[in-house]
Parts: C-alpha cells; sequence; structure tokens
C-alpha cells in the first residue's frame, strides 16, 4: 500500500467516523427540545448517514454510491420541499433520483465496479470547459431570477435586513441548483470536473443551511445537514484529487 492508499484509508476512516459521531450528537442534542419533530429529525440523520457513505464511494470510483445515494436523495428532496427549498427539492426528487440509475449503468459500462476503483475516468477539454463555465453562470442567473419571484421576495411589504437574508439564501439555492445539476451528470459519465462543481454544491449548501438555522433555530433538521454539508466539502476535496489521478491513468 503506497502512500496516497493509506491517506485515503485514514481519510475515508475520519470521514465516516467523524459524521457518524456529528450526526448522533447532534441528533441527540436536538431530541432534547420539545419543539422538535422527533420522527423528521431521525429520519434526516438516517438520510445523512446514507449520503455520506453513497459520497466516499462516489470520492473512490465506487459504484455503490449509487445505492446509498437513492436513500440520500429522496430523504433530501422531501426535507427540501418542507423547508421551502425548492429548486433543490424539484432538483433531488425529479432529477437526481432518476440519475441514480442512469449512473448505475453508465458507471458499469465504464468498468466501475464496488471492489476497487477500476473507473476509466476521463477530463474535459479546454472548449467544453469554457462552455460548462458559461453554463453555470446562466444556469444559476436563471435560476435565481425563478426563485427569487416564486418566493415573493421582492414584495415591497419585506423589510430591507430580511430581504437581504433571504435573497442570500436565494442565490445559495440557485447555486447550489445548478452546480448540483452539471455535477450529477458529469458524474454519470465519469468526468473528473464533477468535482469542481460537487465543491460549489457544499459551499453554499453550507451557507443555505446556516442560513435556515439562524433564521429558523427551531429547524430540527437544519443543524444536521449543516453538519452533513461541512464533511461533504471535506470529502470532495479528497474526491478531486484522487480523480486528478484516475483521469491521469
Amino acid at each position: 500500500m503506497n502512500n496516497s492508499d493509506k491517506f485515503n484509508k485514514w481519510f475515508n476512516i475520519f470521514i465516516l467516523t467523524g459524521m457518524t459521531l456529528a450526526m448522533v450528537a447532534a441528533t441527540l442534542y436536538k431530541l432534547r427540545s420539545s419543539q422538535t419533530d422527533h420522527a423528521l429529525l431521525i429520519v434526516a440523520a438516517f438520510g445523512s448517514l446514507m449520503g455520506v457513505l453513497s459520497t466516499v464511494c462516489s470520492a473512490n470510483a465506487k459504484i455503490l454510491t449509487f445505492l446509498f445515494g437513492l436513500f440520500d436523495v429522496s430523504i433530501y428532496g422531501v426535507m427540501c420541499y418542507m423547508s421551502g427549498k425548492y429548486g433543490n427539492a424539484a432538483l433531488h426528487l425529479l432529477y437526481f433520483l432518476p440519475m441514480q440509475f442512469v449512473g448505475f449503468f453508465q458507471w458499469r459500462k465504464r468498468g466501475g465496479t464496488s471492489s476497487s476503483a477500476k473507473l476509466k475516468a476521463r477530463r474535459l477539454g479546454a472548449r467544453s470547459r469554457w462552455m460548462g463555465a458559461g453554463a453555470f453562470l446562466v444556469g444559476s442567473a436563471v435560476c435565481y431570477y425563478i426563485l427569487y419571484r416564486v418566493s415573493g421576495t421582492a414584495s415591497p411589504v419585506s423589510s430591507s435586513g430580511v430581504a437581504s437574508v433571504l435573497k442570500l439564501g436565494i442565490l445559495s439555492d440557485a447555486m447550489s441548483t445548478i452546480c448540483n445539476i452539471m455535477g450529477q451528470l458529469l458524474m454519470s459519465t465519469a468526468y473528473m470536473e464533477q468535482w469542481v462543481f460537487w465543491i460549489g454544491v457544499n459551499v453554499s449548501s453550507v451557507v443555505m443551511w446556516a442560513l435556515t438555522l439562524s433564521s429558523s433555530p427551531n429547524d430540527s433538521y437544519a443543524l444536521i445537514y449543516l453538519v452533513k454539508y461541512s464533511f461533504y466539502l471535506l470529502n470532495s476535496l479528497n474526491g478531486l484529487r484522487i480523480w486528478l489521478a484516475l483521469s491521469r491513468s
């Protein structure tokens, strides 16, 4: 086992152990509150654990990512809908959910297995990268405008302070939505550049759930998802490292 493999082994142990302990601690803390919906909290915690298993498998090019992801995206989509994050809700239930099956069969075609990282990863060309960057900017702007109008934030009755926080939340939701769409597409077709978008997803999701927690302290599952995406961010950085190497071979 070389140094890279050793690092990856211990990093995966850190992510899985840290996420599990953090989820248990956050869940127990929230369960103490009488205002917390205990059933939703436990379901959210379970979905988050499935999610971290999915993302660790994805970073290591293991096809089991799609099995764990099936549980994760279903639960997360419902939770987003219940929190009023309709962009992410529609994304996960109408796009991510069926893409778990698409990705599974695409990875099988490219040699992906659950036992070893034999997936034939690839990279985008320079032209495709520029097109991807342009699509991200245009998509984010369009998504922000739609969510902004639908949310009612443009209403003149909203105070400037509240409106500013809401706008930032909508921007995070829009950017997360577009990053998710592009990241999933590149992931299903085994492109290394997926990790650039996953990093964007995780940064914007940390901001989004932090804002939710600050504005709605009694939101029983906001803390769960804040912890979840913090660990996701660390894992996505490691995923970029691994896939850079895979796409060179």
